[in-house]
């Protein structure tokens, strides 16, 4: 059956575009972590929706699965294969990377036009040669692709003040699980209320209900005046107090992370470079405000002042010194990432809940795992934190699932707040989500995808 499905495809897409090879699959095959990894009988890459429609009716009648795979930066296992002994059929990765096209920037309506499998550097450069920008970053800027981003609701650093990937979805194209080729708000409407939002259903669904292979994205203004802060901290409920006064005396604000010295510490060694002094308190808060024109950095300062933050707070408006300081954020998950292969957690909890979690989950990891070390940062403005546990063993690993993410449910909040489900937490879903959402899910999966060809395992459990 794998032979004959390998003609198949490479009738479809060419030959060259079958990667079949052992060597050639590896790198889709397992996930930046390196924790996620399964086998695939071969990757293929399809060129534009009509191809991608060909791939889906012919995986559907040989019985084999689609997992379907953008810059592969994702950390839950959603983007990649799973091991043969799990798999339900032949596994066949469906790589976006030549769905690479830029159709060019509408700037009477902001949106930008693209293929899914175009990155979000390359996504930010047109839109900010068009004198707009893509308001949506994250570190992985230079892999991340905009339908992963959509696949999994990706929020990034900016998503205090532009929201999520869903926020910024114009509208988009799809392939369903029968071959249909379906394009929801593509022609460029504003306003569009006709009928179900077919796009915004496919996003955060991480290829289970259907193949993206075009965008619509909504642009923001360009805002190339920004003034960088770092201030000090001597804990997270200080650093929650912090975000609650600059809001409403800020409205320049743009980025406001929460960092440990820990993190800190090892991330400056990663980079080589010395840690800032407010660096080495026990919590650190970056900040970044943007404005059209003019200087932010007198606001930012006065308004540190103002919350009681401003004393020993480093703060840069030239290129240099911003880039320094948010490259110490920027560079966390690559320092932690160096240590071993981390398991990691994408967690939300609202502001209320966050001081008792960031003061609790250090203590929940150690009792179940003593040799471990705990780093977290994230995102404050919204309450998106990275828990990440460094040395436990595999047989530690589900009790510290357990442990992690009933302490975030515990604390009022959700178990994935952009990294997605994947096969990670499937089993946690229900500690956020109740007994009838699951059941409407699991009905909308099983109407578009009544054969279960997209993604099996990933993110919802079995009924």
């Amino acid at each position: 059956m794998a032979e004959t499905l390998l003609q198949t495809l490479a009738g479809i897409v060419g030959a060259a575009h079958v990667l079949s090879d052992p060597s050639l699959r590896a790198g889709y095959e397992r996930d930046w972590t390196g924790r996620w990894r399964g086998d695939a009988v071969a990757v293929v890459r399809p060129a534009g929706a009509e191809q991608v429609a060909a791939l889906v009716r012919a995986c559907a009648r040989e019985g084999a699965v689609i997992v379907t795979q953008g810059g592969n930066t994702g950390l839950v296992g959603g983007g990649v294969p799973r091991p043969a002994g799990d798999a339900q059929g032949e596994q066949v990765v469906l790589s976006t990377a030549r769905l690479n096209a830029i159709g060019g920037v509408d700037t009477g309506t902001a949106q930008l036009a693209a293929g899914a499998g175009v990155t979000l550097a390359d996504a930010r450069r047109a839109a900010r040669s068009a004198g707009l920008d893509l308001a949506l970053d994250l570190a992985a800027r230079d892999s991340a692709t905009l339908g992963g981003l959509l696949a999994c609701d990706a929020g990034g650093l900016r998503a205090l003040r532009h929201g999520t990937a869903r926020r910024q979805l114009a509208g988009l194209e799809a392939v369903l699980a029968d071959g249909t080729i379906v394009e929801s708000r593509m022609a460029g409407l504003v306003k569009d209320t006709a009928g179900y939002d077919l796009g915004g259903l496919l996003v955060g669904s991480e290829g289970t209900l259907g193949v993206i292979t075009a965008v619509r994205w909504s642009l923001a203004p360009r805002r190339d005046a920004r003034a960088v802060a770092l201030a000090g901290l001597d804990d997270a409920e200080q650093a929650v107090g912090l975000v609650r006064a600059l809001r409403p005396a800020l409205p320049e604000l743009e980025v406001c992370e929460v960092m440990e010295r820990a993190g800190v510490e090892l991330a400056c060694a990663h980079l080589g470079i010395t840690a800032p002094g407010p660096a080495l308190t026990p919590v650190s808060v970056l900040l970044e405000c943007a404005a059209p024109s003019g200087d932010p950095l007198e606001a930012l300062a006065e308004a540190l002042q103002a919350a009681g933050a401003g004393d020993g707070a480093v703060i840069a408006a030239e290129a240099a010194g911003r880039e320094r300081l948010l490259a110490i954020r920027e560079s966390h998950a690559e320092a932690i990432n160096a240590q071993g292969v981390p398991l990691k957690f994408d967690v939300g909890v609202p502001l209320d809940g966050l001081g008792g979690f960031w003061q609790r989950v250090g203590e929940v990891v150690r009792t179940r795992s003593p040799r471990a070390r705990t780093i977290v940062f994230g995102h404050l403005g919204d309450g998106n934190l990275h828990v990440n546990v460094i040395g436990a063993e595999e047989s530690e690993v589900e009790t510290l699932e357990d442990a992690v993410l009933g302490l975030a449910a515990e604390c009022g909040g959700t178990v994935s707040a952009e990294h997605g489900i994947g096969v990670h937490k499937v089993r946690h879903l229900a500690l956020t989500r109740s007994p009838g959402e699951l059941d409407a899910m699991r009905a909308i999966k099983r109407a578009l995808d009544p054969a279960g060809i997209f993604n099996p395992g990933v993110g919802l459990p079995a009924a």
